[in-house]
C-alpha cells in the first residue's frame, strides 16, 4: 500500500499520524514456520542485507505473517536512506554485518497473522493486532503514531528534521498499490528519478561529473535535470561501472539535452534526489544525489505533484 503526496495537511479525529521513515520498504512473509523472506517494493528478496532482521523476526512467536514496515538505519537521530546505502546491495549477509551499520525494522501494518488474512479489518484493529502480536524489541520496532492533530505534529515533525509524516485513514483496509488512504506530509522535497545518462568528470574527479535524470509520463521519458553533488568516491566510481554496462547511442528523453559531454544509457537505474524546488520549465533546482534505489521499478517513477482535495 502507497501514500499519495498531498499539500494539503489537516487534523482529523478519523486519521492517524506517523513519522515518514527515511529508509527502505519491506514485506516480511512467514510461511509454515519457515525462514521469514524479506521483500522489497518490487519483489525481490533481501534476506542476504539484513540477516540481523531476518533472525529476529524468525525468533517471534508466529510461524505465520505478514507484516508491513520500513528498514532503517541511523544518522544521529536521524534516520538515513545514505547511511544504508552500502548495506542495500549486497547478497553475502557475511559483507552485510560486516559493514557495521546497525540497522532496524520498525513494523506499522499487520496483513496475515496465523494463516488469518487481516487485511479488510480497519487500520486501527490491524495495529492492535500487531502490537499484541510481536515481541517488540531491537531490531524490531513498532512504529508509533498519534491521532488527530496531524498539523501540529508535523510542524514538531519539521522542527526535528524528520522527512515527515504519513497520514492514514483510521478506518481504511489494506489495498496494494497508491492509495488516498494513505497520505505523505513532507518537510523535505526528495523523490525517485530514472538515469538516463551521465556527463564526464571534471577535474580530479572520477567516475562521471553529473546523472542526468528524469521520470515517466505515460510511456514517455522527461528530462528533468542534472544531479551533481552528494556522492562519495565509492559511488562515483559503482555508478561509472552500472553506466558502462548499459551504455546506448542515443538520450532516451523525449526533450533535447545540451550538456557537453553527455553519455546515455538505457533507462533502468532509479536514483533518490532531494531538491529545493521545480523551476517553470520542468527543471530541479539544487538537486542533491542521496542514492540508488533498487527497489522501485524505473517505469513506476512519475513526478509527484501534490494531490488536492484528497482528504
Amino acid at each position: 500500500m502507497l501514500a499519495t503526496l498531498t499539500d494539503r495537511y489537516f487534523s482529523d479525529p478519523n486519521w492517524i499520524f506517523e513519522r515518514k521513515l527515511d529508509g527502505v520498504r519491506a514485506v516480511c512473509v512467514r510461511a509454515g514456520g519457515a525462514e521469514p523472506v524479506l521483500w522489497s517494493r518490487n519483489r525481490r528478496p533481501m534476506n542476504a542485507a539484513y540477516p540481523e532482521l531476518v533472525e529476529a523476526l524468525a525468533a517471534q512467536s508466529g510461524d505465520e505473517f505478514t507484516v508491513d514496515g520500513e528498514i532503517v538505519a541511523f544518522d544521529g537521530r536521524q534516520t538515513s536512506f545514505a547511511k544504508l546505502q552500502p548495506r542495500i546491495h549486497l547478497g553475502d549477509p557475511a559483507r552485510a554485518r560486516a559493514t557495521g551499520i546497525e540497522v532496524f525494522y520498525y513494523l506499522f501494518d499487520l496483513l496475515d497473522f496465523g494463516g488469518t488474512d487481516a487485511t479488510a479489518l480497519p487500520l486501527r484493529q490491524r495495529k492492535q493486532l500487531l502490537r499484541q502480536a510481536f515481541d517488540f524489541h531491537d531490531p524490531i520496532r513498532l512504529s508509533r503514531y498519534r491521532n488527530t492533530d496531524g498539523e501540529r505534529f508535523l510542524r514538531e515533525a519539521c522542527a526535528e528534521g524528520w522527512e515527515g509524516l504519513i497520514a492514514k485513514r483510521a478506518n481504511a483496509p489494506y489495498r496494494g498499490g497508491r492509495s488516498r488512504d494513505w497520505l505523505k506530509f513532507k518537510c523535505v522535497k526528495d523523490q525517485e528519478f530514472v538515469v538516463g545518462g551521465f556527463t564526464d568528470p571534471a577535474g580530479s574527479r572520477t567516475g562521471f561529473g553529473a546523472l542526468l535524470v528524469g521520470y515517466y509520463s505515460g510511456r514517455t521519458l522527461r528530462y528533468a535535470g542534472k544531479v551533481g553533488t552528494g556522492y562519495n568516491d565509492a559511488m562515483l566510481r559503482d555508478l561509472r561501472r552500472r553506466f558502462d554496462a548499459l551504455a546506448r547511442p542515443s538520450a532516451p528523453f523525449a526533450d533535447p539535452v545540451r550538456e557537453v559531454g553527455s553519455h546515455w544509457v538505457e533507462p533502468e537505474l532509479v536514483v533518490e534526489v532531494g531538491f529545493t524546488e521545480w523551476t517553470e520549465d520542468g527543471r530541479l533546482r539544487h538537486p542533491r544525489f542521496r542514492g540508488l534505489r533498487e527497489d522501485k521499478p524505473a517505469t513506476e517513477v512519475v513526478r509527484e505533484i501534490p494531490e488536492r482535495g484528497v482528504h
